[in-house]
């Protein structure tokens, strides 16, 4: 299981990149979330890259410095170096962990390695993004009792909560080959749709709209039909993500009953270009709210 805090949450550690040590930077020390980019305009491999302050941290030309000892340091940072993150997220929390310790290590202010890592860094400002990872599968799933009674009153607004909701997620699967990076250019999508005196026509959506979600990034897979167990669930969780869902609501509403959406939300997923790690969220994990008086209205 996820353990707690560790010496790479610290929250005095500084770092040798002076950027990462601004009030205001998204990307300190403690974050060191993981990505694939090349800079922008030049005809370049992509490559993984960890933001640290205003810079990318070259994964790449780390491993190309042949400056590192072999081991599972080694093995996990030239997976992270690639130009998908699928065979770092496949190797297991062990190997997130060490990346993640020898990567404080080398950029923590003082070390010895600054003199030479310096030369592996790119300013954020002259790059650009890929999308992370090769996505495979994808599911869309209902997060809290509030998503659940906003999302349905969209559609039927005098309707109640779900009953099935105290009981089991509600998700549906699919969308996986239209997830792209956040700032992707899309056609606006054009589809059916019934205006307010019930006249059917088709042209070009008039309800664009998007949800801001969170996208979890799945390592270690299993089997089809070997079962995951609660208690082992994090041991698959590598990191979190800011998802935009993009949706035709006007198409969606026409379409969508009984079996649920198609054209409206198929079109575009957008996702960050940075995976915040778990490791370097523990420090606010805090208990999930629970309302007093909600109990699932189903009976066993």
């Amino acid at each position: 299981m996820l353990t707690g805090i560790d010496f790479t949450h610290d929250p005095g550690a500084r770092s040798w990149v002076v950027s990462a040590n601004a009030a205001e930077t998204d990307f300190p020390l403690q974050n060191l979330p993981h990505g694939v980019f090349r800079r922008r305009g030049r005809h370049e491999a992509w490559r993984g890259g960890v933001a640290i302050g205003a810079q990318v941290l070259d994964l790449a030309a780390v491993v190309a410095s042949g400056r590192l000892s072999d081991g599972l340091e080694r093995t996990a940072i030239e997976a992270a170096s690639r130009d998908s993150l699928n065979s770092l997220m496949a190797l297991g929390r062990p190997a997130w962990r060490a990346l993640r310790a020898l990567l404080f290590r080398l950029l923590r202010d003082g070390a010895q390695e600054a003199v030479w890592l310096s030369e592996c860094l790119v300013p954020q400002d002259e790059v650009e993004f890929a999308l992370p990872a090769q996505v495979r599968n994808y599911t869309d799933f209902f997060t809290s009792r509030h998503h659940m009674l906003n999302a349905g009153r969209i559609f039927q607004p005098n309707a109640g909560p779900l009953e099935n909701f105290g009981w089991l997620p509600i998700a549906y699967h699919g969308r996986a080959s239209t997830v792209e990076v956040s700032g992707a250019d899309f056609a606006r999508p054009r589809g059916i749709t019934v205006d307010g005196e019930g006249r059917v026509g088709f042209g070009p959506t008039k309800a664009l709209d998007y949800e801001l979600e969170l996208g979890a990034w799945i390592g270690p897979g299993n089997h089809r039909g070997a079962p995951i167990a609660v208690a082992d669930a994090e041991e698959h969780l590598f990191g979190l993500t800011l998802l935009n869902d993009w949706s035709a609501r006007d198409v969606q509403r026409f379409e969508a009953l009984p079996l649920g959406p198609f054209l409206a939300k198929n079109f575009l997923t957008t996702v960050s270009p940075w995976i915040v790690t778990l490791e370097a969220l523990a420090p606010f994990r805090c208990a999930l709210p629970r309302e007093p008086g909600i109990r699932p209205r189903c009976r066993t």
